[in-house]
């Protein structure tokens, strides 16, 4: 205890150092040696890089240079250990410790690793510490935490091997468990998985798992009646993921053989309750207007249920069940403004035009797509509600000086923006409401647009506009707009929801830059524009990333005769699938296409870019769109 309190107070006079007179002075040598101190632990010369760390003391990305060598000596317990006490607050603790217990078992210092073990979320460090549990004699609760972990339907890290060995050879494995991760496997696709599964049943329950198989391969097998003459336990579970999987391709073709067989086998409970609602939901996602009346017969009355309840009787075209289905949801769903906007709707449809207008004149306050609409239905000015957040200058200051912020302006100023990022979300994580607010101004002031956005939005505050809706790259907005005959705001509002203003985002599926373009369509696109294509790294040029995007949403925008909701269903999901949502039998209300797009992430990409468009003409001063020039009628395909 002594220890960590004599640690504990060089941390603190590390920071007064910090804010010391001779501080600013001695910025810019340490800023260089911090530098060099790189390139000598780059080459494992730990003489240069000790002299150098004494000169470093004190300079904020200290610890992260000690984290760095220490990475690189996990051997040296007692030095891990001090680091883990005196820099227990930074981010680099938790990622030591963690390749710290990696080294430990791997190289079986099971003491060690259980004197040192947090609560995890890595799978890996999980089976070590089960395995530390059972070398050190505690083999009950190591077994029981293994099947835990076995139960999965997917394969785990390598780490757990050992355990799982053990497991598999002791009284705790059971028969049942294979089968309840066989289904498991299979639910989640991994074929792989279930055949290596099938090799640990006996004879007759490895044909069963191999007819699972073969269903799961060929789900068009639930129709042909002989297939199922075998006598098993786990027939009723084959059959229910049969028709779970043909209903991926043919939801009405499912329903039937389900409606027409269910009854002839023995299927739990809570698997017909799952099955019933995948398929409602599945009409529901295929536009079908049958859907609401089995959504309506649910007993599993979920959230997912209750929003495709009321999307199903939109779809049927019933007002009637509009509203029964909104009187389903819950009294906080209710206040939710899209089904406040359904609401008025269905009310104004059902003859009740005083109570209509009523929910739309109070839902024409929200500064939201929802809002937006109703204000047009009342011929009411759109309402921007700006209440910047309000501070002191002595509040930023506050901020700046605490340690955590004072490394991400460090690693600002070393060019490591990808570091500084990630510092800022460790230390925004641990401030309270009202600091968030200091944080995010913070970041406006830095100009970092992406990262002001998303801080307030963690502080829940919604009404300092300028702040969410930055004015940033105009000069490349306008003239791309300009050329492809596009309205500039809604290249913001594009903008506004695919990056949030940061050139270098890079999603997951690989697209990147302000319009998030994916490698191969930018490649098109220079050739289209008869340009050469440099790298996909060029995309987060703002220039080349702009002027592709307004030239691919220029495509999607002249493919669906100017319609700028399906040009922006487009842009996000994909002309293809629009194509295939558009309404087959007559036109429908642009606001129920877009309620009932099946992707959650497209149907609320349209609702948001929409919205942001007219937040930004209004920020502009522009008065050329409304709601109801966004949202034409949508033909037939």
């Amino acid at each position: 205890m002594a220890g960590r309190l004599f640690n504990r107070f060089c941390w603190i006079l590390l920071f007064t150092a910090l804010h010391s007179p001779g501080w600013s002075a001695d910025l810019a040598r340490q800023r260089n040696a911090f530098v060099e101190a790189e390139k000598w632990l780059q080459k494992s010369d730990d003489r240069h890089f000790q002299a150098l760390m004494q000169e470093l003391e004190g300079y904020p990305l200290y610890p992260y240079l000690q984290y760095r060598w220490l990475e690189k000596h996990l051997q040296n317990n007692s030095q891990i250990k001090d680091f883990l006490v005196t820099y227990q607050d930074t981010r680099y603790a938790g990622i030591l410790r963690n390749k710290w217990l990696h080294y430990l078992g791997a190289h079986q210092q099971w003491h060690e690793f259980l004197a040192n073990y947090r609560k995890t979320r890595s799978t890996a460090l999980e089976c070590h510490y089960y395995w530390a549990k059972y070398r050190t004699g505690q083999k009950r609760e190591a077994l029981l935490g293994a099947k835990r972990l076995w139960v999965v339907g997917r394969s785990q890290s390598k780490q757990c091997d050992r355990l799982f060995t053990t497991l598999l050879k002791s009284s705790y494995f059971t028969r049942e468990m294979v089968w309840q991760r066989f289904a498991l496997a299979l639910k989640n696709g991994k074929t792989g998985l279930a055949n290596y599964l099938q090799k640990l049943l006996n004879k007759q329950d490895r044909k069963t798992a191999a007819f699972w198989l073969e269903v799961h391969n060929h789900p068009q097998l639930i129709d042909n009646a002989d297939a199922w003459q075998k006598l098993s336990p786990q027939l009723g579970l084959i059959y229910a993921h049969g028709v779970d999987r043909m209903a991926r391709r043919d939801p009405l073709a499912a329903i039937a053989a389900w409606d027409r067989r269910k009854k002839e086998f023995q299927i739990p409970g809570p698997r017909v309750e799952e099955l019933e609602k995948r398929l409602a939901l599945a009409l529901g996602y295929r536009k079908n207007k049958l859907a609401y009346s089995r959504l309506v017969k649910l007993s599993d009355d979920d959230a997912r249920v209750r929003d495709w309840r009321v999307r199903a009787a939109l779809l049927e075209g019933s007002w009637t069940h509009v509203l029964d289905a909104l009187g389903r949801l819950t009294p906080e769903e209710k206040r939710q403004p899209k089904w406040q906007y359904w609401l008025g709707r269905a009310l104004y449809a059902t003859g009740d035009n005083a109570r209509a207008e009523q929910v739309f004149r109070a839902l024409a306050r929200d500064r939201s797509y929802y809002g937006f609409l109703a204000a047009d239905h009342l011929q009411l000015d759109y309402q921007l509600s700006d209440r910047p957040v309000q501070l002191q200058q002595r509040q930023l200051t506050e901020l700046t000086k605490t340690m955590a912020f004072r490394m991400v302006e460090e690693f600002k100023f070393q060019q490591r923006n990808r570091d500084a990022r990630r510092q800022w979300w460790f230390a925004v994580s641990k401030l309270d409401k009202q600091q968030l607010l200091v944080a995010a101004k913070l970041a406006q002031r830095w100009g970092w647009d992406q990262i002001a956005i998303f801080t307030i939005a963690r502080a829940q505050y919604w009404d300092d506009v300028n702040l969410r809706f930055p004015v940033t790259y105009a000069q490349q907005i306008n003239k791309n707009a300009r050329e492809r005959d596009l309205d500039p705001a809604i290249v913001y509002g594009l903008i506004r929801q695919e990056s949030a203003f940061y050139p270098y985002a890079h999603s997951p599926v690989g697209a990147r830059g302000l319009m998030q373009i994916m490698p191969r369509t930018g490649r098109q696109i220079a050739r289209e524009l008869k340009e050469r294509w440099r790298s996909a790294s060029s995309l987060f040029d703002p220039d080349v990333n702009v002027k592709y995007g307004t030239f691919y949403y220029k495509q999607m925008l002249d493919r669906f005769d100017g319609h700028f909701a399906l040009a922006a269903a487009a842009y996000n999901a994909g002309p293809h699938r629009v194509v295939r949502w558009l309404p087959d039998d007559g036109p429908i209300a642009a606001d129920i296409w877009i309620e009932t797009i099946p992707f959650t992430e497209t149907r609320k990409y349209v609702t948001l870019v929409l919205s942001y468009a007219l937040i930004y003409q209004q920020l502009m001063g522009w008065d050329t769109l409304t709601m109801k020039d966004l949202m034409r009628e949508v033909q037939p395909g």
